[in-house]
């Protein structure tokens, strides 16, 4: 580990001047021996370890975020908006050195990792101007001299479980949310990705520290799936807002449902972008190629398919060829270059296995695929980002592989292109490339995607803080971020009002003693 990384760790409470290291109590406990080591894809290096929590740990973390709920829901929310500003602004104090960490820690270019703090940024700034909007509505009563509204009240406590490939912006979107709306949040991680949600632990605690806010508003507790499992089964935690693969969503909505609580899941993808005949495929190669290899692949919203007609087929895959002969593969924190690592060796054995299963079933790769070697390419999680013709039907289609994979499909009718778009199990993300306004009308329409994205001359990855972030089908349904997704981190009440000196009932139903 360089001394840049070690200074780095230092900058954000990390104290690692030798490889391993105890968190405390925050985070991890007394009652377990075990630890998480954190290695690098970048170069394989292990850049610290962390103690996780046991159970007891566990109850203690719950018990704390209960009492803290009592106090945190009874302070005003333009008031717990404020210190979430503050929150914002100390991120913009270490955004350079956290999100050197995202892409050192996950692999992701050094641009994304900036990126992805700044995302962080823009969704506290998003909450400060919530905590003042947190409507609800009037009604007229059918009742004389009765006035009836609906108001909304914070859940309590707020399980968030993240993903490690954006490990600390999906935390902040669901933590800032929950915040203005009066609730506080237990954080699970990603077990690959721990030393960015340390990072951001610091950076909150010091911010309510500075308030005499108690601690338990905002907790982090380190493990595996079984920590996971605790929460999703444990009903003093009210939502669990879960992000990740649609089997580890089925598990949680499974386990949350049979207590009947509450759930957030953003779960997989299989994003595709229609090339139409009327598409600008200059521009359209430019979205193509960074939804299919940025991040390596590895967002939930990344490109995996592309479905071109016919009369352009030949055209934009030539195209595609040339652009991926010129992307630069290596270390993520070289600007220079376009494509950093997978996450860890287990991810390149499943893209080394999904390349298998596509030429089983008749795939025709016009780029290839492999794992690069070399002193540059050291940690073995560096691989080719290639492409494959394939039908939309083939099984490993059909599945999401976390990998710089993309499938070429060729089709003759919008109806059709639209059918294939929609052709999957899971309904994240989806966009079409072309200046036909009726094609993008129709394609953005009832009968167009089922996606809870479409974009129409942008590509399928990205998002805006403004707008509401999920699918449908088996990408789970929630919605987490902007537009009016708070409602998710609330409960709605209703409530009557008489303010006349009898007590009619409703619908005219009489009751005399």
């Amino acid at each position: 580990m360089t001394t840049a990384i070690q200074s780095i760790l230092n900058k954000l409470g990390i104290q690692a001047s030798n490889p391993a290291f105890s968190t405390g109590n925050n985070w991890g406990g007394e009652s377990n021996p075990d630890t998480l080591e954190s290695f690098s894809p970048v170069d394989g290096e292990l850049i610290a370890s962390a103690k996780v929590a046991g159970s007891s740990d566990y109850e203690a973390v719950v018990l704390k975020a209960q009492s803290a709920f009592k106090e945190w829901r009874t302070i005003p929310a333009p008031k717990r908006g404020e210190i979430v500003r503050q929150f914002g602004d100390a991120l913009r104090e270490n955004k350079d050195a956290l999100g050197t960490l995202v892409s050192y820690e996950m692999g992701k270019s050094l641009q994304e990792g900036f990126g992805e703090v700044q995302e962080m940024i823009d969704i506290c700034d998003f909450a400060v101007g919530l905590s003042r909007q947190l409507y609800g509505l009037t009604m007229h009563s059918e009742r004389p001299n009765h006035r009836m509204y609906e108001q909304w009240h914070p859940l309590g406590v707020v399980g968030i479980i993240s993903a490690f490939n954006f490990p600390v912006a999906v935390w902040s979107w669901n933590t800032a949310l929950a915040l203005v709306c009066g609730n506080v949040c237990i954080w699970k991680p990603s077990e690959k990705t721990p030393l960015t949600a340390i990072a951001c632990q610091h950076i909150i605690a010091k911010v309510f520290k500075n308030n005499n806010i108690a601690e338990g508003v905002c907790s982090l507790i380190l493990g595996d799936r079984s920590v996971g499992e605790m929460m999703t089964n444990d009903g003093r935690i009210a939502l669990i807002s879960a992000t990740g693969s649609t089997r580890m969503g089925k598990a949680v909505g499974a386990a949350v449902g049979a207590r009947l609580g509450k759930s957030l899941l953003e779960l997989g993808g299989n994003n595709a972008i229609i090339i139409s005949e009327h598409a600008d495929l200059d521009m359209s190669l430019i979205g193509a190629v960074f939804g299919a290899v940025g991040t390596a692949g590895q967002r939930c919203t990344s490109t995996r398919r592309l479905i071109i007609h016919e009369s352009v087929y030949d055209a934009f895959t030539a195209k595609l060829v040339k652009a991926y002969s010129q992307l630069r593969i290596g270390d993520p924190l070289d600007q220079n270059n376009h494509v950093g690592p997978l996450i860890d060796t287990d991810a390149v054995t499943a893209y080394l296995d999904s390349i298998e299963k596509c030429k089983a079933e008749g795939g025709n790769f016009v780029v290839e695929g492999g794992v690069l070697s070399g002193d540059a390419y050291t940690s073995g999680c560096y691989v080719k980002p290639c492409i494959a013709e394939v039908q939309n039907d083939f099984k490993i289609v059909q599945h999401e592989t976390f990998a710089p994979i993309l499938y070429l499909i060729k089709y003759k009718t919008l109806d059709e292109a639209i059918a294939l778009q929609n052709g999957v199990p899971q309904g994240l993300s989806s966009a079409i490339m072309t200046l036909n306004l009726r094609e993008a009308e129709q394609f953005l329409s009832a009968k167009g995607s089922d996606c809870g994205i479409a974009n129409v001359n942008i590509g399928t990855s990205g998002a805006e803080i403004g707008g509401a972030f999920g699918g449908e089908k088996e990408t789970g349904g929630g919605r987490e971020s902007g537009s009016d997704a708070w409602r998710a981190y609330m409960r709605r009440q209703t409530n009557t009002i008489n303010y006349s000196n009898t007590l009619p009932l409703a619908q005219g139903i009489k009751f005399d003693l």
